[in-house]
C-alpha cells in the first residue's frame, strides 16, 4: 500500500474518532454562514424565533439535566473517595484540589474584571455608591451566601433561594425638641426565583462524604447514585450528539438577532483572549509556584515529562480519555509511585477542574458585562464559590462544563440565552481548559508524593519486613499459614495479608 493510500485511511480514522468535534465545528461554521447570509435579507422576528427554536430545545435539555448531574456526580464521586481509608494521602490530595480550584476561580474573576471583555468602556464610568450603602449591601450579600448554604427546605431549594430585601426609612429617637431622625434600614427575607445552587451542593457534599464513611450500610445508597450518575451521563452524551445541530441553529438565530455585529464579534474575541490569558497564567505561574513552594523542585522539568498527556487532553477535550497516558507519563517519565498516581489521578479527573472553574467564572461575569449588570462583591464571591463547587460536579467529557455554566448563571440571576455566544468558541476553549485540568492533576500527584514520602517509606519498610518474615517462616516450615492450631496468623490471616499487600501495591482497598 502506498503512502497516498494510507493518508486517506488515517484521515478517515481521525474523523471517526473525533466525529463529535468535527460535527460541532461544522455546526458553528454553518450556523455562522446561515446567519451572515440571512442578515443580507429582510426577515421578521418570527423567522428568528423559528430558526433558533431547535437551539432553544438544546438549552432546555441541558437545564433539565443540571440537578441530576450535579447531585449524582457529587454524591457518587465523594462517596467513592474513601478519604478515611486513604489516610493522609486522601486529605492532602483533597486540600490541594480545593485550594488550586478556588485559586483558578479567583484568578478568572480578577482577569475578567481587569480586561472587562463584555464592554471595555463600561467599567470606566461606574457611579460609586455611598459608603454606608456599599457596606450594607456587602454584609447582606455575604449573609445571604451563608444562609443559602443551609436551606430549610431542599425541595424549595431546587427552584428558589433566599435573598435579603432592604427598605430605607427614617427612625425617630426622643420627643419634642430633643427628637432626632436617624436613617435606618429594614431587612426582610424574601424568596428569589432561581435554583439555590450553594445549598444543594453543600448538602450533596455532606451526603456523599457521610455515605462513603458508612461502609456496607451505605453501599446501597452509594450504588443508587452511581447508577444515577451513569444514566445521567448517557443522557448527556445523547444531548451532545444533538448539540451540533442545536448549536448551528443557536448561532444562526443569534447572528440574525444581533443589532451591532461588529461590537459583538469584538467582545467575543476579547472574551477568548481573557480565558486564554487566565489559563496561561494559571498553567505557567500559579500551578508551578504551588509545586515549587511545596517540593522545592523545578516545576518545568516536572512539566516536561507530561507533555504527551497534556497534548492528548488538548486533542480529546477529555481528562478521562487522557488518564492512561497521564499514568504512563508520571510513572515512567517522572518516576512517581504507583500507589500515589493510582489514587490521585482518578480522583483528580473527577473533582479537580482548575481550568473549568476559571472558564466558568470568566464566562458568567462576561455575560453579566454584556447585559450591563455590575456584580457586587457579594456576587463575585458567589461566582468564585459556585464556580469552584460546580466544577467538582462537571463530568470529564467534552463540553460538559456548559451544563454547569447554566447552573452558575441561574444562581446569579443572569440571562441564559447568551450562552449561545459562548457555544461558538467553546469547542476551542474546552480543549484548553481540559489540558489545564490534566496539568493540575499531574502537579497534584507530584505534590502528594512529596508530602507522603515518609508514609510511603514506612509502608515499603513494613512490606519488606513482612516479606522477610514470611520467607523465614516458609524456610523453617514450622508455621502453618492456614490459620490452624499453632499458627502465628489467625484464621483468614493469609487472605488479610494478601489484601494488605494488594492495597500497598495498587493504592486501592
Amino acid at each position: 500500500m502506498t503512502t497516498a493510500d494510507q493518508q486517506p485511511s488515517a484521515f478517515r480514522r481521525w474523523v471517526r474518532e473525533n466525529l463529535l468535534l468535527v460535527l460541532t465545528v461544522l455546526g458553528v461554521f454553518l450556523g455562522s454562514l446561515v446567519g451572515l447570509l440571512a442578515r443580507q435579507t429582510e426577515y421578521s422576528d418570527e423567522v428568528v424565533l423559528l430558526v433558533g427554536f431547535p437551539g432553544e430545545l438544546l438549552l432546555r435539555s441541558l437545564k433539565m439535566l443540571i440537578l441530576p448531574l450535579i447531585i449524582s456526580s457529587l454524591v457518587s464521586g465523594l462517596a467513592c473517595l474513601d478519604a478515611g481509608a486513604s489516610g493522609k494521602m486522601g486529605s492532602r490530595a483533597l486540600l490541594y484540589y480545593f485550594s488550586t480550584t478556588i485559586m483558578a476561580a479567583i484568578l478568572g474573576i480578577t482577569v475578567v474584571v481587569i480586561i472587562h471583555p463584555g464592554d471595555p468602556n463600561s467599567g470606566k464610568n461606574v457611579v460609586p455608591k455611598e459608603k454606608s450603602d456599599e457596606e450594607s449591601s456587602v454584609m447582606d450579600a455575604l449573609l445571604d451566601i451563608i444562609r443559602n448554604m443551609f436551606p430549610d427546605n431542599l425541595m424549595q431549594a431546587c427552584f428558589q433561594s433566599v435573598k435579603t430585601q432592604t427598605t430605607k426609612f427614617n427612625k425617630t429617637y426622643g420627643e419634642g425638641d430633643e427628637a432626632r431622625v436617624v436613617p435606618a434600614i429594614k431587612r426582610d427575607l424574601v424568596d428569589s426565583p432561581g435554583t439555590n445552587v450553594m445549598g444543594l451542593i453543600i448538602f450533596c457534599v455532606a451526603f456523599g462524604l457521610i455515605a462513603g464513611q458508612m461502609g456496607p450500610q451505605g453501599k446501597l445508597m452509594v450504588d443508587f447514585f452511581l447508577i444515577l450518575n451513569e444514566i445521567t451521563m448517557k443522557m448527556v452524551c445523547i444531548i451532545m450528539w444533538y448539540s451540533p445541530f442545536g448549536i448551528m441553529c443557536l448561532v444562526a438565530g443569534n447572528l440574525m438577532a444581533i443589532d451591532d455585529l461588529a461590537d459583538t464579534a469584538r467582545s467575543l474575541g476579547m472574551y477568548m483572549a481573557t480565558v486564554i490569558t487566565g489559563l496561561l497564567i494559571h498553567a505557567t505561574v500559579s500551578l508551578p509556584m504551588v509545586y515549587f513552594c511545596v517540593t522545592r523542585k523545578n516545576p518545568f522539568k516536572f512539566c516536561k515529562g507530561i507533555v504527551q498527556a497534556w497534548a492528548l487532553a488538548l486533542g480529546t477535550a477529555s481528562s478521562s480519555a487522557a488518564l492512561p497516558i497521564t499514568f504512563q507519563c508520571l510513572e515512567v517519565n517522572n518516576g512517581l509511585d504507583k500507589r500515589v498516581t493510582r489514587f490521585v489521578l482518578p480522583v483528580g479527573a473527577t473533582v479537580n477542574m482548575d481550568g473549568t472553574a476559571l472558564y466558568e467564572a470568566v464566562a458568567s461575569i462576561f455575560i453579566a458585562q454584556k447585559n450591563d449588570m455590575n456584580l457586587s462583591i457579594g456576587g463575585l464571591i458567589t461566582v468564585s464559590l459556585t464556580a469552584t463547587l460546580a466544577s467538582i460536579g462537571a463530568a470529564s467529557i467534552p463540553s460538559a462544563a456548559l451544563v454547569t455554566m447554566l447552573l452558575i448563571l441561574q444562581a446569579l440571576g443572569l440571562p441564559t440565552h447568551d450562552v449561545a455566544l459562548i457555544f461558538t468558541v467553546d469547542w476551542l476553549l474546552d480543549r484548553m481548559r481540559t489540558s489545564i485540568n490534566v496539568l493540575g492533576d499531574a502537579y497534584g500527584a507530584g505534590i502528594v508524593q512529596h508530602l507522603c514520602k515518609d508514609e510511603l517509606a514506612r509502608m515499603d519498610a513494613e512490606a519488606e519486613r513482612r516479606d522477610r518474615q514470611m520467607a523465614e517462616m516458609l524456610r523453617s516450615g514450622s508455621v502453618a499459614l492456614s490459620g490452624g492450631r499453632g499458627s502465628l496468623l489467625p484464621r483468614g490471616g493469609m487472605v488479610a495479608l494478601m489484601r494488605l499487600s494488594a492495597k500497598s501495591i495498587c493504592g486501592y482497598s
